[in-house]
């Protein structure tokens, strides 16, 4: 028997952000924005940011007192100020945790922006779970909200 496995997980969240989609969009595509919200925040820009089909993003962060995660995206596809498509992996402390495929997709609703972004994960040998990357995928949202508030 291996100790090796693969778990799959998919989920949805979808979020109305009272800023227009331009305003959004930025936070995503402007490195020197996304390192501001994305992650923990911390002003650590990412070491690669090519933001275009076929370019690639790699950042990455340590938990306080914990383990230190890498970041690896490809971006697939991209239609300005309406969806990124792209795959990322994820490593923890030098292995690698989950490989994913993800969308992020944006509407005017109002004078604001409906986002959803909905995820595929292959999580492996029972380090990731699809629980977890939802919850901190959520975390994620929330952290852009605050970020797009402040910058009013």
């Amino acid at each position: 028997m291996s100790d090796h496995s693969v778990a799959h997980g998919t989920f949805v969240i979808d979020r109305t952000y009272n800023h227009p989609v331009e305003k959004v969009w930025a936070a995503w595509s402007d490195p020197k924005l996304k390192q501001k919200w994305f992650g923990d925040g911390n002003d650590n820009p990412p070491s690669v940011f090519e933001f275009r089909p076929g370019g690639r993003e790699s950042s990455a962060g340590k938990i306080h007192d914990g383990p230190t995660y890498n970041f690896d995206v490809l971006y697939q596809d991209i239609v300005p100020l309406n969806r990124i498509l792209y795959t990322y992996d994820m490593h923890m402390d030098g292995r690698k945790i989950s490989v994913s495929l993800a969308a992020i997709e944006f509407w005017p609703e109002g004078k604001g922006t409906r986002l959803k972004l909905s995820e595929y994960g292959l999580f492996l040998d029972g380090l990731d779970n699809s629980e977890q990357r939802h919850a901190g995928t959520i975390g994620l949202l929330d952290s852009l909200g605050t970020f797009l508030d402040k910058q009013q």
